[in-house]
């Protein structure tokens, strides 16, 4: 007898966000494109948006009543799997979703918790996303107990690994006391094999998730490092020696940053970010083809500025040249131009003109312009290795070769 097996279908979600304050509608519009991206990555699939103008969310449903009434509407009709939201709920808020529109209810950050739950691979990675993972049901245990036990998996239920889910709190703070003492022990060994290696210079590629950075560490170091067009695909950080023009020097890949990052994860990758921390030099890589990287570039930096590393050197990678595009402007067009109308000229012209720290405009991906970046992160290195030893200025004067290095 032959069996027909078929492929499990995608849940299908609705995604709901609020305009508040100055954010337009058109640009909450852009932060559901992250959150669809989000949701695919995941595992689903969304199928419709949902955008209220509000100047606050609203206390009890997040959305107000009316708008609430027309995803209803829309859940009930199509038989949607789930609704995401574009923030993170409280238990009050979760609980009276769930109770109006009878599905699956996820916030953004149930969402980035659940895809670094499906991306982790060493033990290290998927304490720290366990831990983060029981930081946000311990306020919502009422919920969460209540309800859980029906539901059968699928996106947002990759939890800490339980089959059953524990009614006791008490249980739950000793599971996170316990990943605590477990990550302590593990940071230690991590200060040990960074010990060892404070006689090199170290380099920390940093940046938006999502934007080439696993695909210039590969470049890089000659690395197998997993580069894939998703979000948050790599989260273990990765570290490896490289030798151009025989200088030797550590690079590491580390966990992208977004916008409304969780900070439980923030805590939760301490050790991770201590790569970060404890560098010489940040690669601030990012992707010029993306309609908002200016505002990906200032998440970065926040980010940065909260783990305090704002004052390392800093060289601006910026990636993907390839696939940048923009609106050639009519010369009738009365309209002020906008920078959609930047040709990638403009935009080098105004970054070099700009930008503090030294920046180079590439694409990994088909390796262009990669010359360029490889001499000029060997001249960043070379400053920093020969401010810690005066005496091999004479090594590295003639050294510079072809054979090494990428």
């Amino acid at each position: 007898m032959a069996y027909l097996i078929t492929k499990k279908e995608a849940e299908r979600a609705v995604l709901v966000g609020i305009a508040t304050g100055s954010t337009s509608l058109e640009k909450e519009n852009e932060y559901l494109d992250e959150l669809a991206f989000l949701t695919e990555t995941a595992g689903a699939v969304a199928v419709k948006r949902f955008i209220q103008k509000l100047d606050l969310p609203n206390g009890k449903y997040y959305i107000g009543s009316g708008k609430l009434d027309e995803v209803k509407t829309y859940v009930t009709a199509e038989k949607i799997d789930m609704v995401v939201f574009d923030d993170e709920l409280g238990p009050a808020q979760l609980r009276n979703l769930e109770k109006e529109l009878n599905c699956k209810i996820l916030d953004r950050t149930t969402l980035i918790l659940d895809i670094f739950a499906k991306h982790a691979r060493t033990a290290h990675a998927r304490a720290q996303v366990e831990l983060a993972q029981y930081q946000y049901l311990l306020p919502r245990l009422t919920r969460m107990w209540t309800h859980l036990g029906k539901q059968r998996g699928g996106v947002g239920m990759r939890g800490p690994g339980e089959k059953e889910i524990e009614t006791d709190r008490r249980v739950i703070h000793d599971k996170i006391t316990l990943l605590r003492a477990k990550l302590a022990e593990i940071d230690k060994q991590k200060v040990t094999q960074r010990k060892n290696r404070v006689a090199m210079v170290r380099v920390a590629l940093v940046g938006y998730t999502n934007v080439g950075k696993s695909t210039i560490m590969n470049l890089v170091s000659k690395s197998d490092v997993l580069a894939e067009n998703k979000l948050f695909a790599t989260l273990d950080t990765t570290v490896r020696k490289v030798v151009i023009g025989n200088l030797p020097f550590l690079i590491s890949d580390t966990v992208g940053f977004i916008r409304k990052l969780p900070h439980s994860l923030v805590e939760s990758f301490k050790s991770t970010l201590d790569e970060v921390r404890e560098s010489d030099i940040l690669l601030h890589v990012v992707d010029i083809s993306h309609p908002d990287f200016e505002e990906q570039m200032e998440v970065v930096r926040q980010t940065l500025d909260e783990i305090g590393v704002a004052d390392k050197k800093v060289i601006v990678v910026f990636n993907k040249i390839d696939a940048y595009t923009y609106e050639v402007k009519d010369p009738d067009d009365l309209a002020p131009v906008t920078k959609r109308n930047y040709s990638l000229e403009d935009l080098k012209k105004m970054w070099y003109a700009k930008e503090n720290a030294p920046c180079i405009f590439i694409s990994a991906a088909r390796k262009e312009n990669v010359e360029a970046f490889r001499e000029m992160l060997y001249g960043e290195v070379k400053k920093m290795h020969l401010t810690r030893y005066p005496y091999d200025k004479l090594l590295y004067e003639d050294a510079w070769t072809s054979e090494s290095g990428f």
